[in-house]
């Protein structure tokens, strides 16, 4: 279960979207993530499900992969999508009990539940096509105007960094916990929601620990190599754009049109 996160891991292969400028797939995610609320329709939604496919594609990670974080906000989906189709209010389509299934609430619960895996699809795409290191100096580079307001852009970049880094790191220490406890008679399946909330207490000190533990070994390796910040630090590879990187910022302007167009001005 946990190995099927995919946020915070790096899929390494040799791709046009590998190849691409950081900032430009921070950007390109970031225009992906508003057009999913901007379209209010089905063709709006065909629109970002193409283009999706498209980017997958061209990066080369296989679909199962990605797909295997799905299994990851299955709850959050099922929460998501009863809340809408059973709490919308209007044209009654199917009534049972105290429940009712309205025509307007299937329809935001199907829209709900696309825009949920569209999101998490886009964000896991993002971070599986660019290493750390580049995430760091694209976040860095787009928010470089906040210096001026004296806002600590490298560190926050460095710190978001460090946090999707830690995310796969924590998720592998999770299940080597798991594993030992339930090797030694702990049970994290049965009983009621509260019994299985105390059973969690085993496997989260050691988690809290261990990741404590990772931290002070980070920090120590960080000041052992005299890092000190954003004072005047040089890049060995800066980010230069190259001609693709144009092309892409113009296919996404281009798919944030065609949000609009179709997902806003067509009623179906």
């Amino acid at each position: 279960m946990l190995r099927d996160i995919t946020l915070g891991q790096y899929y390494q292969t040799d791709s046009v979207i590998h190849r691409l400028d950081p900032r430009v797939k921070l950007v390109a995610t970031v225009c992906y993530i508003i057009s999913l609320f901007i379209v209010d329709n089905l063709l709006g939604y065909l629109v970002a499900g193409l283009f999706l496919v498209l980017v997958v594609k061209l990066s080369k990670v296989p679909p199962k992969f990605i797909m295997r974080g799905m299994k990851s906000i299955l709850f959050l989906l099922v929460i998501a999508v009863g809340f809408n189709l059973f709490l919308t209010p209007g044209e009654t389509l199917v009534s049972f009990w105290k429940l009712r299934i309205t025509k307007e609430g299937a329809r935001l619960a199907g829209f709900m539940a696309i825009r949920l895996v569209f999101l998490l699809m886009g964000s896991s795409l993002m971070t599986l096509t660019t290493t750390p290191n580049n995430l760091t100096d694209g976040m860095e580079r787009l928010m470089g105007p906040l210096k001026k307001l004296k806002v600590p852009v490298h560190e926050i970049a460095m710190m978001m960094s460090i946090a999707l880094r830690f995310i796969p790191i924590l998720l592998e220490e999770t299940d080597k916990i798991m594993k030992a406890q339930i090797a030694r008679g702990a049970d994290f399946e049965s009983g009621n929601l509260i019994k299985k909330a105390k059973s969690l207490v085993p496997l989260l000190v050691p988690l809290f620990i261990s990741a404590f533990r990772r931290a002070n070994d980070l920090a120590m390796a960080m000041e052992a190599r005299c890092y000190r910040g954003d004072g005047h630090r040089t890049k060995m590879k800066p980010l230069i754009y190259q001609k693709r990187d144009v092309l892409a910022y113009g296919t996404v302007a281009c798919y944030l049109a065609l949000c609009v167009f179709f997902g806003r001005y067509f009623l179906l």
